[in-house]
């Protein structure tokens, strides 16, 4: 009886062990999708805020994610994303990202 309660103990924590590694991978692609974006927004931005945008989205969207926002700031792109998560039995859950990119400025 007591091997029963173990395994299934076991095999539980090993489910758990499990969904949370899903989560983590996903914040990790989530992140690299955030900044891949937020890189191609910036480098677009010499046509305009839209069009950074609109870079900036279609980067997200091969990446498997969404932006959440997409705000112009000068020569600067700040991009929020989304990706959803299945999670078994504990439904479809969402991971957040933020990156922001622009050029570099010189030290004096």
């Amino acid at each position: 009886m007591f091997a029963c309660v173990a395994l299934i103990g076991l095999i539980a924590a090993a489910l758990v062990i499990g969904q949370v590694g899903m989560v983590v991978v996903a914040r990790h692609r989530a992140q690299a999708g955030a900044d891949l974006a937020a890189l191609a927004a910036a480098g677009a931005l010499d046509g305009g805020a839209e069009a950074g945008c609109a870079a900036g989205e279609e980067v997200a969207r091969r990446m498997g994610s969404r932006i959440s926002e997409c705000r112009i700031d000068g020569w600067h792109a700040t991009v929020a994303v989304a990706r959803n998560i299945p999670m078994g039995l504990f439904g479809v859950r969402t991971v957040h990202a933020v990156a922001r990119a622009g050029p570099v400025a010189e030290e004096q």
